[in-house]
C-alpha cells in the first residue's frame, strides 16, 4: 500500500552529540576528511548505507547507537575537536581578510567587495546534494567551495529542482533510460531562509493574467558560504507554477523561461531577503555563471527604477557592478527564447513593471549580420548588462571574441571586451585520500593541504621528494580500487538490465590492477565524440587484447534526455563493450556523477580528451585526473591548449584547419589516437626495469603534478576573479553614483547621437628628422600628422589612436599595438581638428598602421564599451573594422 505522505522521523540527539548535526548541515564534510571520517565512525554500516550523506545517517542511526556513543570518551573527543575545526574555519582570517596586508595586496583605494552575488542554474557541491548535471553545475560547486576555503564572502544562488537531473540505467538492448528520484528537501542538507516571525520567507513574481510565481528560499552552507536555492514547490502556487522547479534543464521553452526569470529575478529578491534577515553585508557585485541568470540585471534595474533613477542610468549602474562568465563555444548552446514570449511575460501585467518592454527585448536581440532578430539570445543580453565578461580558458576566450564580434562593430576579434579566468577545479574535493595521505607522509601534512587550497609552485615543488616506488606504489592503489569500484557498479548495471547472478560470473575477471588505465568520462554531445576510439574497431582491439601491453578502458556519460544523437552513440559503444571478447577490457558505468567520479579520476593512469577542437570551452575533468597523478591525452582544445607541455602528457594531432569533411576529420584523429597508444604510451607504461617501477612513466607523473598541480586548483581561478573580475567591478559599482550613472547615460547618448558625423579625414607621415620620408628602418620614427571631424564632439570627448604592428598576407595588423595621438591645432574653417604624434618603427619585417577614433569617459572600462569607432575612408570609413593606412615593407 502506498504512503500518501511522507516525512522523517529524525532522532533526538543529546546535547553532548549536538555538535554532529552542525558538522552535518555544513557541506565542509564533503571535502574534509576528518569530518568524513568522524561520520563514518558514527555507524560504518549506516553510512556505507546512506551513500556516505551524514543527513541521512544520522537520521537513520538507531537509539542504542546514539546512547553508546554519549559514553564514549574518546568519540566525544574526536567530535569537539571537529567542531572547534570547523569554528576556526568560518570565524578564522583567510586570504581574502589578509591579502591587503601582502606586500602585493589590494593598497590604498583597492578594497575588495565587502559581497559578492554568484548566479548559476547548477551547483555541484556533493552526490548528497543532487542539483548538477555536468561540467558547469561542478565548477560553479568548485567556486563556491575555493571562495569558502580562501575566504571570500560569496552568497551563491540558485534553484532547488525536486527530481534534480535524472538518474541514468540502460535497457537490455543498451538503450540509456531516465529516471527522475523525488526530492525530499527535508532529507537534504538544507534549512528553510524564514522570517523574524518564524514563517518561511517567500519570493514572488508576476505572471501574465494576474497570477503569481511562488518560491520559498533553501539554504545549504558551503563552509563559509550561504548557498540560496529557491523552490516553487509550494501549497500556494497552481499545478503548473509549482513544477518550474521539477527538474534540471527539463520543459518546453516557456517552462525554461519561467525557470530563468526565477533564477535571476527572484534570485535578486532572495539575496535582498537573506541579507534582511542575516545581516549579510549586500552583494557590490553580481556574477552571471552563463547566460541563464542574465535576469538579474532586469531586477536591479527595477529596484533603482523604482528609486526614482531613469532605464539608461539604471543600466549603466547595474553594468559597473556585474561580471558574465559564458561557458559555450558554440551558438547552439545558449538560450535563445521567442521574442513574444519574451514580451508576454515583460508585458503590463506581468514582471518588472515600470520598465518598457521594448527596452528589455532589445537587450536580447541578435542586433548583428547573421543574427535572427525574432530571437531573444540569453548570452546577448547578458553581455550588454555586464561590464566585465569573460571566457574560461585562454582559447575559449578567443572563441567567445570571435562568436560575439558582431555586438562590437568595427573592431577586430582581438579587441572585443572578454577576456578569459581559466577554470579550475576544487583539490580537497577531487583528490583521493590516498594521495593527500601519501602527500602528508613525505611533505607534512601542513604542506600538502596548504599547497592544494593555497597553491604557489614552491609548495608543489615538494613533490619532487617523493620516491619512484612510492608514486607507482599509489598508482596501483588506486588502480585496484577502481577495478573493485567498476566490478561493483557494473555487476549492479546488468543486474538492471535483467541479467541474472548465474550470469555474472565473468565481471569477476572484468579490468586488472596491473593494466594500463585509460579513463573518459563527460557528457555525451556529438563534439565529445564518445565512440571516437570505435572508429577502426579491429584496431582498438588489438590495443585492447595485447598479449604483452594491454589497454583498458573505463567509459561513463549521459546524453541529454532529449537528444537522440547522443544515446545512439552510448548504445553504439555499450553494443562494443557487451562482446565477449573485450568486455574484461572496456567496461560503459551507467549515472555517471560526483560519487562515480571520485573513484574514477585518481584509479586512471590517462584521462582521454577528444573533442571536436575548438568546441571544448574548458573540460576540467581532466584536471581532476591531473591532481590524482594521471596522465592527459587530449586535443589541444580548452585548458589543455594553454597549459600543455610533452614533459607530462600527449596531444592527439587535429585536422580542424583542413579542408575536409567531418567523417575524413574523425579517420584522421581518431588514426592518431591509436598511434599514440601503440607506439608512446603503453611502451612508456609497461617499461617497467627491474625493480618493476616504469621510471619515465613516474617522472611523467612527478612532472603533471608539480607543474599543472598549482595551475589547476578552483583556488588560482578565484583569486584571479576576485583580482582580475570583482574587485575592478567593485570600484566600478562605488563610481556609478546615481549622478555619476546619469552622466555617463547622458555620455553614451551624446555619442550615439553625435557619431555619425565623426570622421578621420586624412592621414599623412613624414621622416621626424625632415620633410622627405625616409626609408623604413628599425628604430627610424615617423611624425603622424591626422586630421579629423567631430562634429557636436570635443576633444575631451574622443580618443584619436594610432594603431600598428605587423599584418599579414591580407594586411591585417595581427599584433596591434594602439598608442594615443595629441591635438595639437583647431578646429579650422571647416571644422576640423589636427592629431599629432610618432610612430616608432620597432620591429622588423611587413609593417602597417592606421588611426582610428574612439569614445572616451573616466567612467567608461575601455574605449571598446560603446561599440563606436571611426577609421579612415581608404579602411572602410566610419564603422568599418580597423586596417593598415599605411603599409611600410
Amino acid at each position: 500500500m502506498k504512503a500518501i505522505r511522507r516525512f522523517t522521523v529524525r532522532p533526538v540527539l543529546p546535547d553532548s552529540l549536538r555538535p554532529l548535526s552542525d558538522l552535518a548541515r555544513n557541506l565542509r564534510w564533503s571535502w574534509h576528511p576528518e569530518t568524513r571520517e568522524l561520520f563514518q565512525a558514527v555507524d560504518p554500516d549506516g553510512w556505507r548505507r546512506a551513500g556516505g550523506d551524514p543527513v541521512r545517517m544520522l537520521a537513520a542511526v538507531s537509539a542504542e547507537r546514539i546512547s553508546e556513543l554519549t559514553g564514549d570518551h574518546r568519540f566525544l573527543r574526536r567530535l569537539a575537536t571537529a567542531g572547534a575545526d570547523l569554528h576556526d574555519y568560518l570565524d578564522g582570517r583567510r586570504w581574502y581578510q589578509t591579502a591587503d596586508e601582502e606586500p602585493q595586496g589590494a593598497g590604498p583605494g583597492r578594497e575588495r567587495p565587502t559581497a559578492i552575488a554568484y548566479f548559476s542554474p547548477e551547483f555541484g557541491i556533493t552526490a548528497a546534494l543532487p542539483q548538477y548535471s555536468g561540467g558547469l553545475g561542478i565548477l560553479a560547486g568548485d567556486h563556491l567551495k575555493a571562495a569558502s576555503d580562501l575566504g571570500v564572502p560569496l552568497i551563491g544562488v540558485g534553484l532547488l529542482y525536486r527530481h534534480g537531473y535524472f538518474r541514468q540505467s540502460l535497457s537490455r538492448e543498451g538503450w540509456q533510460q531516465e529516471h527522475y528520484p523525488v526530492l525530499d528537501p527535508n532529507e537534504l542538507p538544507l534549512t528553510l531562509l524564514r522570517e523574524a516571525d518564524g514563517t518561511p520567507a517567500q519570493i514572488a513574481l508576476a505572471l501574465p493574467g494576474g497570477g503569481q510565481l511562488r518560491a520559498v528560499v533553501w539554504q545549504a552552507q558551503v563552509g563559509r558560504v550561504p548557498l540560496l536555492l529557491l523552490d516553487s514547490h509550494v501549497e500556494d502556487n497552481g499545478p503548473g507554477e509549482r513544477e518550474v522547479t521539477d527538474r534540471l534543464y527539463g520543459g518546453g521553452s516557456e517552462h525554461r523561461l519561467l525557470q530563468e526569470m526565477l533564477l535571476g529575478i527572484g534570485g535578486v529578491r532572495a539575496v535582498r531577503a537573506y541579507c534582511r534577515l542575516t545581516g549579510h553585508p549586500v552583494p557590490e557585485v553580481f556574477h552571471t555563471n552563463e547566460g541563464h541568470a542574465g535576469f538579474l540585471g532586469l531586477e536591479r534595474i527595477r529596484e533603482l527604477a523604482e528609486e526614482g533613477m531613469e532605464f539608461g542610468a539604471a543600466l549603466e549602474a547595474v553594468r559597473a557592478g556585474t561580471v558574465f562568465t559564458t561557458h559555450t563555444p558554440v551558438p547552439a548552446g545558449i538560450d535563445r527564447f521567442d521574442r513574444d514570449l519574451v514580451a508576454r511575460h515583460f508585458g503590463d501585467d506581468g514582471e518588472l513593471p515600470g520598465i518598457d518592454p521594448d527596452r528589455i527585448l532589445e537587450l536580447g536581440t541578435e542586433s548583428y549580420p547573421g543574427g535572427k532578430p525574432d530571437l531573444f539570445n540569453m548570452a546577448v543580453m547578458g553581455l550588454r548588462l555586464a561590464q566585465r565578461a569573460n571566457g574560461v580558458s585562454t582559447l575559449h576566450g578567443q572563441v567567445s571574441r570571435e562568436m560575439f564580434a558582431g555586438l562590437w562593430p568595427g573592431f577586430d576579434a582581438e579587441e572585443v571586451p572578454i577576456t578569459s579566468v581559466t577554470n579550475g577545479v576544487h583539490a580537497p574535493t577531487w583528490v583521493a585520500p590516498e594521495v593527500l595521505r601519501l602527500g602528508a607522509r613525505q611533505i607534512g601534512a601542513g604542506r600538502a593541504e596548504e599547497a592544494l587550497s593555497v597553491g604557489g609552485s614552491e609548495r608543489w615543488e615538494a613533490v619532487r621528494s617523493i620516491p619512484d616506488a612510492a608514486i607507482w606504489e599509489l598508482r596501483r592503489t588506486l588502480r585496484e580500487q577502481l577495478v573493485a569500484e567498476v566490478r561493483e557498479r557494473l555487476r549492479a548495471s546488468w543486474r538492471e538490465r535483467g541479467a541474472g547472478s548465474a550470469e555474472l560470473g565473468w565481471i569477476d575477471d572484468v579490468l586488472s590492477p596491473d593494466v594500463l588505465t585509460i579513463g573518459f568520462a563527460r557528457r555525451v554531445p556529438s563534439y565529445k565524440r564518445l565512440t571516437l576510439m570505435l572508429r577502426d574497431p579491429d584496431r582498438l582491439r588489438e590495443l585492447l587484447l595485447h598479449p604483452e601491453r594491454p589497454l583498458q578502458i573505463v567509459v561513463a556519460g549521459k546524453a541529454h534526455p532529449a537528444d537522440e544523437g547522443g544515446k545512439r552513440l552510448i548504445q553504439e559503444l555499450v553494443r562494443f563493450a557487451d562482446d565477449a571478447g573485450v568486455r574484461h577490457r572496456l567496461v560503459f558505468l551507467p549515472d555517471y556523477g560526483m560519487a562515480m567520479a571520485q573513484k574514477l579520476y585518481p584509479g586512471c593512469d590517462v584521462w582521454l580528451n577528444n573533442p571536436l577542437r575548438p568546441l571544448e570551452a574548458c573540460g576540467t575533468s581532466g584536471m581532476k585526473a591531473a591532481l590524482n597523478g594521471a596522465l592527459n591525452l587530449s586535443v589541444r582544445d580548452g585548458w589543455w591548449d594553454e597549459w600543455y607541455e610533452p614533459d607530462f602528457g600527449w596531444t592527439i594531432p587535429t585536422a580542424d584547419g583542413a579542408a575536409i569533411d567531418d567523417d575524413r576529420r574523425d579517420e584522421l584523429e581518431a588514426n592518431a589516437l591509436y598511434t599514440l597508444l601503440e607506439q608512446q604510451i603503453a611502451p612508456r607504461f609497461y617499461d617497467q626495469g627491474e625493480a618493476g617501477v616504469p621510471s619515465r612513466w613516474v617522472e611523467m607523473v612527478r612532472r603533471t603534478l608539480v607543474t599543472l598541480g598549482p595551475k589547476v586548483l578552483a583556488g588560482r581561478m578565484v583569486r584571479e576573479y576576485v583580482e582580475r573580475l570583482y574587485t575592478p567591478a567593485a570600484h566600478a559599482h562605488r563610481a556609478l553614483t546615481p549622478d555619476a550613472a546619469r552622466e555617463l547615460a547622458a555620455h553614451k547618448a551624446r555619442l550615439r547621437a553625435a557619431w555619425p558625423q565623426v570622421s578621420v579625414d586624412h592621414v599623412e607621415t613624414c621622416a621626424a628628422d625632415g620633410p622627405a620620408h625616409s626609408s623604413a628602418e628599425l628604430g627610424a620614427t615617423l611624425a603622424l600628422r591626422v586630421r579629423v571631424t567631430l562634429g557636436e564632439l570635443t576633444p575631451g570627448d574622443v580618443e584619436v589612436q594610432v594603431v600598428s604592428g605587423r599584418v599579414d598576407g591580407s594586411d591585417r595588423i595581427t599584433d596591434a599595438t594602439a598608442l594615443p595621438l595629441k591635438p595639437t591645432a583647431g578646429p579650422d574653417l571647416a571644422g576640423c581638428l589636427l592629431y599629432e604624434g610618432p610612430l616608432a618603427l620597432d620591429r622588423t619585417g611587413s609593417f602597417g598602421y592606421t588611426v582610428r577614433i574612439l569614445p572616451a569617459h573616466r567612467l567608461l572600462a575601455s574605449g571598446t564599451e560603446p561599440g563606436l569607432v571611426a577609421v579612415p575612408a581608404e579602411a572602410g570609413g566610419q564603422t568599418s573594422r580597423p586596417a593598415p593606412g599605411v603599409l611600410l615593407r
